[in-house]
C-alpha cells in the first residue's frame, strides 16, 4: 500500500453527523485515527530532536573549555561523531518522516474524507432544505467546514504534538541541571497557558462570526451570478452591487474585530515569550556563579529557552488558527448537520421494474399550513394510461406530482405504485421508475453526452444516439461548439443549459427521458415555454417518449392534453372533474370554461379563479 493511501479518503461515515463539536470531529475523522496517531507520534519524535540538539550543544561547549584541544577531541571522538550523525542523518530523517506523514498522509486525504461525508449527508436532505438557503452558501459551508477540520487535525499533529514533546523534553533536560530550573519553566508554561485560555475562546467566537459573514458574501455573489440575465434584463446591476457590498461590509466588520483581537494576542505573547530566556539564562548564570552549572549548561539552557520562546509565537498562532477553525466548524455544524426530514424507513425495499399503476388514496398535503396543496384526493391511474392534469395556479397540480416522487410525504392518506406504498420503498428506487420533463429543464454545465446519459449513466453509445434521434436532438447536437472548441456531443452546454434555445433544452430533456425509459413519465408544463413552431417540432418526440408508459401530464395549454385518455381537473386541492376531453366539454363544467376562455391555448387563470 502506498503511503498516500493509508487513509481511505472516500470512506463513508457511519450514521448522521452529530451536532456537538467533539462528536462531530470524531464522526468526520472516523476510520483515519490510526494514521493520524502515527503522524502525531512522528511529529513528537521530531519535537524531541530540539532538546537533543541543545544537549549536544552543551556537551560540545563543555569540551571546548576542558583543556588541551587535541587531547580533548581525541578522547571524545564518539561524542563528536554522534553529534555529526545526529545533525546530518537522524534529525533530518525524523523531520522528513514527520513532514511526509502530514503533507502526504494527512492533508491530501482528510479534506476529501470530510468533504465527501458532508456532501453525501447534504445530498440526502429534502428539497425544502435547499429551498430555504443559498446554494452558494451551502457549498461554501461544506468546503469551509471540511477545510477547518483538516486544519485542526493537521496543525494539532504538526504543531501541538511537536511542541508538547519539546516542552516535556525541555523540562526533563532542565531537571539534569537543577530542579528549580525545571520548576521555573513549569511556572512559565502555566502563565503561558493562562494567557492562551484568556484569548482563545474570544478568538473562537469572532472566527465563527467571520465565517458566517464570509459564507453570506459567497451566497449573495453566487445568487447574483446565477441570475445574471434577470439582473441585466431588469437593469438592477446597481441594486445587486449594493446587496453584495452590504454582505461584504458585514464580513469586513467581523474581519476587523478578529484582526484587532489577533494584534493584542500577538503583543501579549511576545511579551511573555521574552520573559522565558531571561529566566532560564539568568538562572543558569546564577547557578554557574555558584559552581552548580557549567558553561555548556548555560549554552544548552539558552538554546532551549530561545527555541521555546521562538516556538511560543508559532504555537500560539497555530492555536489561534485551530480555535478559528473550530469556530468555523461550529458555524458549519449549525448549517450542515440538521437531521434529514425525509428518510427511507428502516428496512425499506427496492422497487423493481413496475407496470406503472399509480393510486392516490385520500391524500392530503398542505405544506404544514391549514390551506393549500391537496385535500382528500383519490385517484387511480391504470398501467399505460395517459392522463392530463388541469387546474388554475395553486390548484395542487405540482403538489400531486411532488408527492408521487416523494419529495414530500403525504400528511394524510397514502400513495401506491403497483400496490407498493411509496413510503415503504427507497426514494432512489422509486424515482428510478419515474421519468420527468419539466418546463424549466434542468441542465448541468457538462457535455451534451453527459446531460443525456444522466437518465441512465451506464447506457451505450448506441443507446445515446438512438435517444437523441428519437428526441430530434441529434442534428442540432452535431452543430454544437463550446468556447473551448469542443464540438457535438462533447460540447458543454453552459450553466443550466444557457447556450441552448428553449426548444433545444426540451429535446435534450426528452432524450434523457427516452434513455431512462422509466415506466412512469411525468410531464410538467413540458412545452408551455415554447412557441408554436418549436412546440410542433417537439410534439412528435413527446408522443414517442410516451409510448407504452403511464403518463401524468400537467398543462395550462389544453391543446397539448386534449388527446389524453383521461383528464383530471383540480380546483383548490380537490378533484372536481375527470373524463375524456370530449366528455368534459359536454358536461359544460370547469374544464369547458377553461377551454372556452383560454387564449392561445392557455388557461385564463384570472377568469378561472373567479
Amino acid at each position: 500500500m502506498k503511503i498516500g493511501d493509508m487513509i481511505d479518503a472516500f470512506r463513508p461515515a457511519e450514521g448522521p453527523p452529530p451536532r456537538t463539536l467533539g462528536a462531530f470531529f470524531l464522526w468526520c475523522l472516523s476510520g483515519a485515527w490510526g494514521p493520524l496517531v502515527l503522524a502525531a507520534v512522528l511529529s513528537a519524535i521530531a519535537g524531541t530532536m530540539e532538546v537533543v540538539t541543545a544537549w549536544y550543544l552543551g556537551r560540545v561547549v563543555d569540551l571546548a573549555g576542558s583543556g588541551d584541544p587535541v587531547a580533548t577531541l581525541s578522547a571524545n571522538g564518539p561524542l563528536l561523531v554522534g553529534f555529526v550523525l545526529f545533525l546530518v542523518v537522524l534529525r533530518p530523517i525524523a523531520f522528513g518522516l514527520s513532514a511526509a506523514s502530514n503533507s502526504v498522509v494527512v492533508q491530501p486525504n482528510v479534506l476529501p474524507l470530510v468533504l465527501s461525508r458532508l456532501h453525501r449527508w447534504t445530498m440526502g436532505q429534502a428539497v425544502t432544505f435547499f429551498d430555504n438557503d443559498f446554494a452558494g452558501r451551502i457549498a461554501q459551508k461544506q468546503m469551509q467546514a471540511a477545510r477547518a477540520v483538516t486544519d485542526v487535525a493537521s496543525e494539532t499533529i504538526n504543531t501541538i504534538a511537536f511542541a508538547l514533546a519539546s516542552m516535556i523534553g525541555s523540562v526533563l533536560f532542565l531537571l539534569t541541571i537543577d530542579p528549580w530550573m525545571a520548576v521555573a519553566l513549569g511556572v512559565w508554561i502555566i502563565l503561558y497557558l493562562a494567557l492562551i485560555r484568556a484569548f482563545l475562546p474570544r478568538v473562537r467566537g469572532k472566527s465563527a462570526a467571520r465565517a458566517g459573514a464570509r459564507a453570506m458574501v459567497t451566497g449573495q455573489v453566487v445568487d447574483t451570478i446565477t441570475n445574471i440575465k434577470t439582473v441585466k434584463l431588469f437593469a438592477h446591476a446597481d441594486h445587486e452591487d449594493k446587496a453584495a457590498l452590504r454582505a461584504m461590509s458585514g464580513f469586513r466588520d467581523t474581519a476587523l474585530d478578529f484582526g484587532i483581537l489577533s494584534a493584542w494576542f500577538r503583543l501579549s505573547l511576545m511579551t511573555v515569550a521574552g520573559v522565558l530566556p531571561v529566566i532560564l539564562i539568568g538562572g543558569t548564570l546564577w547557578l554557574w556563579s555558584l559552581g552548580a552549572a557549567t558553561a555548556g549548561d548555560i549554552a544548552a539552557a539558552g538554546a532551549v529557552s530561545i527555541r521555546i520562546a521562538q516556538m511560543t509565537g508559532w504555537v500560539s498562532f497555530t492555536l489561534m488558527s485551530i480555535y478559528a477553525s473550530i469556530g468555523e466548524v461550529e458555524d458549519g455544524i449549525r448549517t450542515l448537520t440538521p437531521p434529514h426530514t425525509l428518510t427511507d424507513r428502516p428496512g425499506a425495499g427496492q422497487l423493481g421494474r413496475i407496470s406503472g399503476e399509480v393510486r392516490f388514496d385520500g391524500v392530503s398535503f398542505a405544506y404544514g399550513r391549514k390551506k393549500g396543496g391537496l385535500d382528500d384526493v383519490t385517484l387511480r391511474i391504470r398501467p399505460g394510461e395517459k392522463i392530463g392534469i388541469v387546474g388554475a395556479s395553486g390548484a395542487g397540480k405540482s403538489t400531486l406530482v411532488a408527492l408521487l416522487l416523494r419529495l414530500y410525504d403525504a400528511e394524510k392518506g397514502r400513495i401506491l405504485v403497483d400496490e407498493h406504498d411509496v413510503r415503504e420503498v427507497t426514494q432512489e428506487s422509486l424515482r428510478g421508475q419515474i421519468g420527468m420533463v419539466t418546463q424549466e429543464t434542468a441542465m448541468f454545465n457538462r457535455s451534451a453526452r453527459d446531460n443525456i446519459l444522466y437518465g441512465r449513466p451506464g447506457a451505450t453509445e448506441e443507446d445515446l444516439n438512438a435517444a437523441a434521434k428519437a428526441a430530434e436532438a441529434d442534428e442540432f447536437i452535431h452543430g454544437l461548439q463550446d468556447h473551448k472548441g469542443r464540438t457535438g456531443y462533447d460540447a458543454y452546454l453552459g450553466e443550466r443549459g444557457v447556450k441552448l434555445s428553449g426548444g433545444q433544452r426540451q429535446r435534450i430533456a426528452l432524450a434523457r427521458a427516452f434513455i431512462k425509459d422509466a415506466p412512469i413519465l411525468v410531464l410538467d408544463e413540458a412545452t408551455s415555454a415554447l412557441d408554436s413552431e418549436v412546440e410542433a417540432q417537439v410534439q412528435g418526440a413527446l408522443h414517442r417518449v410516451m409510448e407504452g408508459k403511464t403518463v401524468l401530464a400537467i398543462a395550462h395549454r389544453l391543446s397539448t392534453i386534449a388527446e389524453m385518455d383521461r383528464i383530471v381537473v383540480l380546483d383548490q386541492g380537490r378533484i372536481v372533474e375527470e373524463g375524456s376531453h370530449t366528455d368534459l366539454l359536454a358536461k359544460g363544467g370547469l374544464y369547458a370554461r377553461y377551454w372556452d376562455r383560454q387564449s392561445g391555448g392557455f388557461i385564463c387563470v384570472e377568469e378561472a379563479a373567479e
